[in-house]
């Protein structure tokens, strides 16, 4: 099974080149003309003769040079970045991101510069009636671009550090390497997540699971204001008091409602953290496991982790240690001193021999060593679900489908431990939900040709065994491409947060334009 018949699959439930009312767009069709050369001169059900094969060639170029002339004559000259067509050098470039699972192919794509050209590049779509997309690093994105506006971020890295205020304010493009960096300077840290190399602003909006989550909370709870580019290309600054019910929804509600130019997060004075992993041998899974269930219950705030039961593939680079090995890895980031994060730890280093021990005083700038997420572009197919509790019975179930003694093909399988501060409402409220939540469950394997519906399919097997120990909730950056429908949407938050999640999506963008995306559709509010 080729990549592009693994796109298909991941994303057929989702019509990314239709409006909201099913019909495909005019643009989306004619780029679609200008890929494939597909001729729409007559209705579907209307018999088309027969032509002369130069003649056809000769109409679908007609239609490709039309296209081509739209945007060159109506967006181009309205955009200070680059605008490119299929065929064009840079595109596949500019419509790549992190999991190659999902291919895009965009009606256009805008290398946005500023918010000029995001506010062009919406304008154009919205005269077109064609959907928009975002694209930075891609590694939340879980449905396909094709046909639409795609607004790449990469070019819009700013970033500024207000010391004093304890604020960065960052464009939309910025990754959390450089967040971190800046704010270093000024020994102030952002809530970022397991890998710097993530965009900053796609995980604050999807909720944002950080490395210091017990104790300050997910990074939307820490939002001071955005600014945004609305349907219409409109752009708004949206704080609590301006705007209040569309900065209630951004924070949380993901792309669903514009397109962020800018936004202004907490910072928070961390510069060493006691961090780092704790490897024991697969074999020893169930200790570890029931160890470590057993800890979560006790552990302060300030104490965030994960376990995952990893399958190392036989890479050149990996450690002698961990190369082809089934291993459990208790992910560590304590923020207080060594000496407390040490008699804290005690108990998991108790739990069995440890293979590999990198836990240690380590400053913030180099917590990528935590989780050590794999950095290189990737095709992964993902499931996940929240858990209330992890009890005994819950760790046979899940070591049953993911243990040593399985077949299972994911490479990974994770716990994370929610609860502190990331079950507790912020201080200004917003649309992240699940807090009741005790732990995360996701998984990840390989989206290769040779495997693809076994991993989809176990990966769905294991959800199901531990539905007993489920809320029946999603974190929305944990959604893979398989998970995009109305249904596992609407489990990320409950029935009411959802309910004014409708009403702000129909107060900005009645028209669906932002759909790309884990999309909240503007329906009526009894289908909820």
């Amino acid at each position: 099974m080729t990549s592009a018949v693994l796109t298909t699959a991941a994303t057929s439930s989702v019509d990314t080149g239709t409006r909201g009312d099913g019909q495909e767009s005019l643009l989306a069709r004619a780029a679609r003309d200008q890929r494939v050369g597909v001729r729409h001169d007559r209705a579907p059900s209307t018999p088309v003769p027969s032509v002369p094969a130069a003649e056809s060639r000769a109409v679908g170029a007609d239609r490709r040079r039309g296209f081509g002339a739209t945007v060159h004559d109506e967006l181009a000259p309205h955009v200070r970045g680059e605008v490119l067509l299929a065929g064009d050098a840079g595109y596949e470039e500019a419509s790549s991101g992190y999991n190659l699972v999902l291919e895009h192919h965009p009606a256009v794509v805008v290398r946005a510069s500023g918010p000029a050209d995001v506010m062009s590049a919406v304008a154009f779509a919205t005269r077109h009636e064609t959907p928009v997309s975002v694209l930075n690093t891609g590694h939340s994105t879980a449905v396909s671009a094709d046909g639409s506006v795609l607004i790449n971020t990469r070019r819009m890295q700013g970033v500024r550090i207000d010391p004093h205020q304890r604020v960065a304010r960052l464009e939309a493009g910025a990754t959390w390497d450089r967040v971190i960096h800046e704010a270093s300077a000024f020994g102030l840290a952002p809530l970022s997540g397991s890998s710097s190399s993530v965009g900053a602003v796609g995980y604050t909006l999807g909720g944002g699971l950080g490395l210091l989550g017990r104790g300050f909370g997910y990074a939307a709870d820490h939002v001071r204001s955005i600014d945004i580019v609305t349907a219409h290309g409109t752009l708004r600054q949206v704080t609590p008091e301006q705007y209040a019910d569309l900065f209630w929804a951004l924070r949380g509600g993901k792309g669903n409602f514009g397109v962020i130019t800018s936004m202004e997060i907490d910072l928070f004075p961390v510069t060493r953290l006691y961090a780092g992993g704790l490897y024991f041998r697969g074999s020893d899974a169930k200790e570890v496991l029931n160890a470590y269930r057993r800890w979560t219950r006790t552990v302060p705030e300030a104490m965030t982790s994960s376990l995952a039961l990893i399958r190392f593939p036989w890479g050149a680079e990996l450690p002698d240690e961990l190369r082809g090995r089934f291993v459990v890895h208790v992910r560590i980031a304590h923020d207080g001193t060594a000496e407390e994060g040490e008699r804290l730890i005690r108990p998991l280093r108790d739990a069995a021999a440890t293979v590999l021990d990198t836990v240690a005083d380590v400053p913030y700038t180099s917590t990528d060593g935590i989780h050590s997420d794999p950095v290189e572009p990737f095709p992964l197919l993902e499931r996940s679900s929240c858990l209330r509790e992890l009890d005994e019975d819950a760790v046979d179930a899940l070591l049953h489908m993911v243990g040593p003694d399985s077949t299972c093909p994911m490479r990974l399988v994770e716990l994370r431990h929610l609860g502190g501060a990331l079950g507790r409402e912020p201080r200004t409220p917003n649309a992240v939900g699940n807090r009741d939540a005790r732990f995360l469950l996701y998984t990840a394997g390989p989206a290769t040709a040779v495997d693809v519906d076994e991993v989809r399919d176990h990966a769905q097997a294991t959800v199901d065994r531990m539905a007993p120990w489920s809320t029946g909730g999603v974190l929305l950056n944990f959604l893979g491409a398989d998970d995009v429908t109305a249904q596992h949407i609407r489990a990320a938050y409950g029935t009411e947060d959802y309910r004014k999640l409708l009403r702000v999506k129909r107060a900005y963008d009645p028209e669906n334009l932002f759909r790309v995306n884990h999309n909240i559709v503007p329906g009526v509010e009894a289908e909820v």
